[in-house]
């Protein structure tokens, strides 16, 4: 499967958000010379804790691509305590995470980026255009040594070329937690 044709192509949402300290992050901030990953996540998702220190691990290599990482969390910490800004830094520490890890407590971004799980990545180009919308790996929750590295090698793509591939594989994974309306 691959995104809708209308999603590649289309510019990433702006957006300014706060870290867990409450220190505010924008777009073009975060935005790599060479591209960038939008990863809509959260802590209590059994695929996410399944894949943080792979994301964490690929966020490095693709530091040094000049490729930088953003993590996002939309989930309604209200009705998900384990979702809350406090449980965020702690996951990140304990994950390794050295990228941001932001609160999207509007939910507008999420909504705006058009994300539907966690997790769920998004590869930009370095004109900030969508060229990968796709899962981690293919090894769903488990952690196979044997797991292709579909992020990693897609994003490096998109460095190297400014295109990402034809084929790519929807994310799976929880929904995000909306509020209440």
């Amino acid at each position: 499967m691959t995104p809708d044709a209308a999603e590649i192509g289309s510019l990433a949402p702006d957006f300014s958000l706060p870290d867990p300290s409450g220190r505010v992050f924008t777009r073009d901030q975060l935005a790599g010379a060479n591209g960038t990953l939008v990863a809509f996540i959260c802590n209590h998702c059994p695929y996410v804790v399944a894949i943080a220190e792979r994301l964490a691990d690929t966020a490095a290599h693709l530091s040094e691509q000049g490729v930088s990482t953003v993590a996002i969390c939309a989930n309604d910490a209200r009705a998900y305590p384990d979702d809350a800004p406090d449980r965020m830094a702690e996951f990140a520490a304990r994950h390794g995470f050295g990228f941001p890890y932001l609160v999207d407590e509007s939910q507008a971004v999420a909504r705006a980026y058009g994300a539907v799980c966690t997790p769920d990545f998004f590869g930009y180009d370095k004109g900030k255009l969508l060229q990968y919308r796709g899962r981690l790996d293919d090894s769903g929750r488990s952690s196979s040594p044997e797991a292709t590295p579909e992020l990693l090698n897609a994003m490096r793509q998109i460095a190297e070329t400014g295109t990402g591939p034809t084929q790519q594989w929807p994310s799976v994974g929880c929904s995000i937690k909306w509020k209440a309306d």
